[in-house]
C-alpha cells in the first residue's frame, strides 16, 4: 500500500506501539553484576524514558529504512516495538563485542550502564500499565526469557528479570516447550498469532528462546460510518486494485510538509470517557504524492527528526477522508535485517552473552518475527511477537515480505 501507518503517544515523553546468553568466565558474571547494581546511582539520567524512546524511534526508521532496500520491490509490514523489545532482551545478556552491536543498534550509547537502561525498561513497562487500566482501549505488551532446565542463571538475571523468566525442559521435549510458547504469544495477542514457532524451530539442542508479544486494539474517537463505505479504486506506484473505501469529513490534525514531501495526517483513539478530553494516542497516516518513486522519496526523508518537526507543524482542518478499510499479516525471516543493520556477533558461535549465566554457552540461530493488522471503521486491531532462538537447521537467504506499514 502506498501508505505508512503507525501509533504515537502524543504526551511527552512518549511510548512506541507498535512493534545472549552465556559465557562460562568469571569475569563476565561480575562485569554484569556492576552492571545491574546500585552503584553510580547519582550519575542516573533524569531522561532515562525519553532517551530510550528517542532510542526506539531511531530504530523504527533504520528497520524501515533496512528492509525497503532488502527487498525494494516489495510491501512491509513490522512492528519495530515489538523487535525493539526482543533485542533488549539480549542486551541485557550480552558483553562484549555482542554488546557493542547491540548498544549501536538499539541506539543506548546515552547510558552508562544497564542499570540505566533496566531502569527505563521498567519505568516504560509500569506506565504502559498505569495507561492501559485508565484507557478505553487495549494495549499489551510483554517480554519472556524461556530457557532450558539445565541451564543456571546468573543472580543479576533472576533478581531483575523475575516476571520475564520461564524455566522450560527442551532437552527432554521440545514438542511441548514449542506449544507452551505459542500458547502464551496467542494468550497476550488474543490469538491472533496462534502458531509463532512452527515445527522444528525449538529442539532438544534449544537452550534459551527470547521472546516479546504485543496487542492493541483501540477504537476511532470519531468512527467510520459502514454504510459509507464503499468498493473503489485504490492506487499504488505500480498498480491499482479495487478496495472497500471508507468515508469521513471531519476536523483532524494535518501536516502538509515540504521536507518529508508528504502529508501526514493523525486519526486519534478514544483514549477518555471524557469525549471534551484530547486523545492521548493516534494513528499516524502519511500519504507520499502520487508520483514515480514518490514512496521510495519520502522514505528517504522520513526519519525520527523529520517526522517529530512535521508533527509541531501540523494543525487542525477540516478535511474528507478516504481511507482503506483492510487486513494484512506479515511473516519477517528477522536475521538477515537484523546482520544488515548491524547485529551479527549474537548469531554466531562466538556470541559473548555471559550475562545470563557463566556455566553454558549458548548462541542465537536465528529471529523471526509476525505481524497482523485490521483496520475497519470501528478503529483498529494489531498484535506483532518476535522471537530469537537456538537452533534452527536452515533459514531463507533473504526475508520474504509482503506493505509499508511501521507499526510502532
Amino acid at each position: 500500500m502506498n501508505t505508512l501507518i503507525s501509533h504515537k503517544i502524543e504526551k511527552v515523553p512518549k511510548l512506541f506501539f507498535f512493534w545472549i546468553i552465556l559465557f562460562a568466565t568469571i569475569a563476565g558474571c561480575f562485569n554484569q553484576e556492576i552492571c545491574f547494581s546500585d552503584l553510580n546511582i547519582e550519575e542516573m539520567p533524569k531522561t532515562i524514558r525519553s532517551e530510550l524512546y528517542r532510542g526506539q524511534q531511531e530504530f523504527t526508521f533504520a528497520m524501515l529504512d533496512t528492509i525497503q532496500k532488502a527487498t525494494p520491490n516489495e510491501n512491509i509490514f513490522f512492528s519495530p516495538y515489538s523487535t525493539y523489545h526482543a533485542l533488549l532482551l539480549a542486551y541485557f545478556g550480552a558483553t562484549g563485542k555482542t554488546e557493542e552491536e547491540l548498544v549501536q543498534v538499539l541506539r543506548l550509547s546515552w547510558a552508562k550502564n544497564k542499570k540505566h537502561v533496566n531502569n527505563g525498561y521498567r519505568l516504560e513497562k509500569q506506565l504502559r500499565l498505569t495507561r492501559s487500566k485508565r484507557m478505553p482501549l487495549e494495549f499489551a505488551s510483554a517480554d519472556k526469557i524461556y530457557f532450558d532446565k539445565s541451564i543456571n542463571l546468573s543472580r543479576c538475571v533472576t533478581d531483575n528479570f523475575p516476571d520475564e523468566l520461564e524455566s522450560l525442559n527442551f532437552r527432554e521435549d521440545a514438542e511441548k516447550c514449542r506449544l507452551e510458547i505459542n500458547a502464551w504469544i496467542a494468550n497476550i495477542t488474543k490469538n491472533e498469532i496462534p502458531d509463532m514457532l512452527r515445527a522444528g524451530d525449538v529442539t532438544s539442542d534449544t537452550q534459551m528462546v527470547l521472546a516479546n508479544a504485543a496487542y492493541f486494539k483501540g477504537q476511532w474517537a470519531n468512527k467510520f460510518d459502514a454504510k459509507d463505505t464503499k468498493s473503489q479504486i485504490f492506487y499504488t506506484s505500480k498498480s491499482q486494485t479495487f478496495v472497500p473505501m471508507m468515508h469521513q469529513r471531519g476536523t483532524y490534525n494535518l501536516a502538509i510538509d515540504e521536507q518529508i514531501g508528504a502529508y501526514i495526517l493523525q486519526m486519534p483513539y478514544l483514549t477518555s470517557a471524557d469525549e471534551n478530553k484530547d486523545s492521548e494516542m493516534s494513528m499516524m497516516i502519511v500519504l507520499p504524492p502520487f508520483v514515480e518513486n514518490g514512496l521510495e522519496n519520502v522514505l528517504e526523508k522520513l526519519n525520527a527528526e523529520t517526522l517529530e518537526m512535521a508533527m509541531k507543524e501540523s494543525m487542525p482542518r477540516e478535511i474528507d477522508i478516504t481511507l482503506p478499510k483492510f487486513e494484512f499479516e506479515q511473516n519477517i525471516e528477522l536475521m538477515p535485517i537484523l546482520n544488515r543493520m548491524g547485529i551479527n556477533s549474537i548469531f554466531s558461535s562466538n556470541a559473548e552473552l555471559s550475562g545470563f549465566s557463566v556455566e553454558t554457552n549458548v548462541n542465537f540461530g536465528d529471529a523471526k518475527h509476525v505481524a497482523k493488522i485490521k483496520v475497519d471503521e470501528e478503529g483498529s486491531t494489531a498484535a506483532a511477537a518476535t522471537v530469537l532462538f537456538s537452533f534452527r537447521s536452515a533459514r531463507p537467504l533473504e526475508p520474504t515480505n509482503n506493505t509499508v506499514i511501521p507499526l510502532l
